[in-house]
Order: structure tokens, then C-alpha cells, then sequence
């Protein structure tokens, strides 16, 4: 790899200096914006996420606007104009409808798919998205297809292009490989975590201690000198109500617990007015009843205002500690018991109920040996958030690496023209959470004459 001999300032601060053969033109005058109104029942929905352009994911937020949705043809590209949700776009190889927050572009000519793709994905491309959107601050950011089209992209010979394709194709796969390798680890060691977890838990520290049958289906065997409780005995409900809803108000993520509004993005759909709502205390079992049976529930770091929908338990602490009680619930084991209790027609819709929560029977040791098995859980924790915080350092070095490679190859950093590329397979970098981010709940962006 090198440099192109003959360069020149582009016209565009973003792209700096660009091949001499290179013309730099307008996205309004290289795409069309595509704005056909179709519904979900019959173009299929898709998601726009970090990953691209994929059906429709399981988590993502869904709106009551499935009539009302922009279609999607193969080869167009689609981008969230919310810029500050950086990389959530790309070239569609599905057809199907997206969210009305999305816009979506057709290539008119001298296009490479995959070059655009890799192009208006890369770094220095979503930086300059961002750069021509407008809002009130930095992370509720919009550009509209009026700004976003006055963007100026460099635009290669088409043969060069897809050179650029051929090789970026070779080296990104190669980094993925890498990092998949890094993914697979954490994989590895977070199951290691789970499984630790629900011993200690279910079994105790001492494998050497005698057993009983728990007569419990879902426990089997526990150390012969724990009882076993139904929840009816362990917790009692609250049913506090806040007045006027000026607590500091809580709620409830899947991936944080439960947590002061203030820390959680602005994505979230927040209520207007708390009066009326639950208020809950340090320590007490707080269940979202929609998702209970998914493991959204978490101890309450503080007093707050809650959801009138979650549930808000007391653990009896003279026969459980709220640790413990959060930890047994959580476990593997005990994710059944949650599931096979909830009511409802139809999925999307059950919910978790005290009544039906009160039915379960959970192992109680002796609330000192609770104590030690949460300390060691706490102990052996932070050593594997250690171990992964390692391995999510490299990823990131990874991904910094492979960004600056594309974006230095699809604006005309480096030359790729002479070099051989030889047979590969391509690898995908391998999914997870963090990449699947979406949303679809903001379709009410002002659609543009």
C-alpha cells in the first residue's frame, strides 16, 4: 500500500486532499430520495443498526405506525437521520419498510453498492453527517435529506472502486476474525460467570457439604441444612404512591437495573408526570411486570418514584438479604419458574403478577452463609469484569483499526490499485447487543416538501 502520486485539496474540508483522477459530487446529484408511504403487512420490516440494513430485529421498540413506513428496494442505502447514533446505517440487500425516521436513498449511476456501502459507513463519513445535522444539543442531533444532500463524496473510477471493495473485503474480514476470536472469549467467560453464579446459589460454596432433596423440581439437591421458602414468606408488597410525582424518578433498563432517569440515554421514553406513581426503597426487589419473566428486575440503589406497573417487593431480611434474593432469582434455574408464570394472551403482553410470584419456592441457607456466598460471588465478578474489560480494550483497538483502514481506502489515503488480493472467504464480524442498537418508537420527524 502507498500513496496516490497526484492529489488535490478536495472541495470539502472533510475528505482534505483526494486523488487528481477522483471527482467529487453531491449526494442530491448521485442519489434520489426514495419517500414511498407503504405498510408492514406488505413490505417486510427492517431495522437500521450498527450491523446495517437487517430484518427487523426482536428488541427493537416498536411503533404504531406500521401503515405508515418508507419503502426499501435492494441496493438502496438508508440512514438514520438521527446523526448522533453514528454507523447506524447501510445498503440494503433485503427489500422491506423502515421506521419514518430513516431516510432512505437510491444510487442513480456510477456506483459501486459495496463501495457505498463501505463508504458513507465509515468514520469520517458519519462524522460529517453529523457535522450538517442541527438540534438542540449534541446527542439529539437530526439531519434532514435538505442538508444531508449537499454533502460532497468523493466518487472513484467505477473500476477502482471495485478494487477498493476487493480489498477491503480481504483486510476487514481478516480483522474480523480477529476480534471474533475476542468476542468468542468473552462468550466464554460471561457463561463461566452465569454457571459460578448459579451454583453458588442454588448449591452453596462447600461441594462437600451433605444434600437433601429439595422436593423443589427446579432445585433438586441443596445442602441438607438450607430450608426452602415460597416467595409468599420471603417478601411483602408495597404500595406506596407519590403525590406528586417529584421523587427523583427511576427506571427500569435491562442492562443497567434499576437507575436514576439521568444516567440513562434520551432515547428513552420517559413520563411526563410521576404523581400517582410507585415509590420504592434502598434495597427493595423492584419487577417490571412486562418483562419480569425476562430478568428485568433489580434492587433499588435509593428512595425514588417508579412506574405504577412495576411491582415493588420487601425481602424479609430476618430470612433473606435482598442480594441473595435478587441473585437466586436471576439464576439460570430459577429463569423457568418465571416464565411459566406469567399471564396474558398473548406474548409481548404477559405479565408477572404478585399472586402468581408468590408461588415460587426458593432455597434459603442460613442468612450468614447467604452473606459468604455473596461475597464470594462479588469477589469472583470483579476478577472476570477485569478479564473482559481487557479483552473489550483490544476490540476496540481492533475496530479503530479496521475504521481507519476503510476510511483511508474510500477516500483516496491510500492507493489499492496494484495490489493482488487473493481468494478469501469473508468473514462477518460476529453480532452482539451493542451492535443490534435500535429504535423505532421517534416516528414523528417532520417529513421534508
Amino acid at each position: 500500500m502507498g500513496e496516490y502520486k497526484s492529489m488535490v485539496e478536495a472541495p470539502t474540508g472533510w475528505l482534505g486532499s483526494i486523488p487528481e483522477h477522483w471527482e467529487c459530487k453531491k449526494i442530491g446529484s448521485l442519489f434520489s430520495e426514495r419517500k414511498t408511504k407503504v405498510s408492514d403487512a406488505d413490505y417486510p420490516p427492517l431495522s437500521v443498526t450498527k450491523l446495517g440494513i437487517v430484518p427487523q430485529l426482536a428488541n427493537a421498540a416498536k411503533s404504531d405506525s406500521g401503515d405508515n413506513r418508507k419503502l426499501v428496494c435492494s441496493g438502496d442505502f438508508v440512514i438514520n437521520s438521527r446523526s448522533d447514533r453514528k454507523g447506524s446505517c447501510g445498503v440494503s440487500e433485503l427489500a422491506g419498510s423502515v421506521s419514518l425516521i430513516n431516510i432512505v436513498l437510491t444510487p442513480r449511476n456510477s456506483w459501486d453498492n459495496k463501495y457505498v456501502h463501505y463508504l458513507m459507513r465509515s468514520q469520517s463519513f458519519s462524522e460529517e453527517y453529523y457535522h450538517y445535522g442541527r438540534g438542540i444539543v449534541a446527542d439529539l442531533w437530526t439531519t434532514r435529506y435538505s442538508e444531508m444532500k449537499n454533502i460532497l463524496l468523493p466518487v472513484p473510477p467505477h473500476d477502482e472502486q471495485e478494487q477498493i471493495v476487493r480489498f477491503l473485503d480481504w483486510k476487514v474480514s481478516g480483522i474480523n476474525k480477529l476480534i471474533n476470536i475476542k468476542k468468542k472469549e468473552i462468550k466464554k467467560v460471561t457463561e463461566l460467570k452465569k454457571t459460578v453464579v448459579n451454583e453458588a446459589v442454588t448449591r452453596g460454596l462447600n461441594p462437600n457439604v451433605p444434600m437433601k432433596d429439595s422436593g423443589v423440581e427446579w432445585l433438586g439437591d441443596i445442602p441438607s441444612h438450607w430450608k426452602t421458602y415460597r416467595c409468599k414468606y420471603l417478601f411483602s408488597e408495597r404500595d406506596e404512591r407519590s403525590i406528586e410525582g417529584k421523587e427523583q424518578h427511576l427506571s427500569m433498563s435491562q442492562k443497567y437495573g434499576l437507575v436514576p432517569d439521568t444516567i440513562l440515554d434520551e432515547r428513552r421514553m420517559l413520563s411526563e408526570s410521576y404523581a400517582g406513581g410507585k415509590i420504592c426503597y434502598e434495597n427493595d426487589l423492584v419487577l417490571n411486570r412486562l418483562k419480569a419473566h425476562l430478568g428485568v428486575f433489580s434492587l433499588a440503589p435509593q428512595m425514588g418514584v417508579i412506574s405504577p406497573d412495576y411491582t415493588v417487593l420487601i425481602p424479609r431480611i430476618e430470612r433473606i438479604i435482598p442480594a441473595y434474593a435478587e441473585a437466586v432469582l436471576k439464576s439460570q434455574k430459577c429463569r423457568r419458574e418465571l416464565r411459566v408464570r406469567v399471564k396474558g394472551v398473548t406474548e409481548g403482553f404477559w405479565r408477572l403478577y404478585t399472586d402468581s410470584f408468590n408461588t415460587i419456592v426458593l432455597p434459603v441457607p442460613p442468612v450468614e452463609e447467604q452473606k459468604s456466598i455473596m461475597d464470594e460471588i462479588k469477589l469472583f465478578e470483579e476478577k472476570t469484569a477485569n478479564y473482559i474489560s481487557v479483552i473489550l480494550k483490544e476490540v476496540e483497538v481492533l475496530h479503530e483499526l479496521r475504521n481507519k483502514l476503510i476510511s483511508d481506502v474510500v477516500t483516496g489515503q491510500i492507493d489499492v490499485r496494484d495490489i493482488e488480493v487473493p481468494e478469501f472467504e469473508f468473514v462477518d464480524e460476529i453480532e452482539d447487543e451493542s451492535d443490534k442498537d435500535t429504535d423505532e418508537e421517534n416516528d414523528n420527524v417532520d417529513e421534508e416538501e
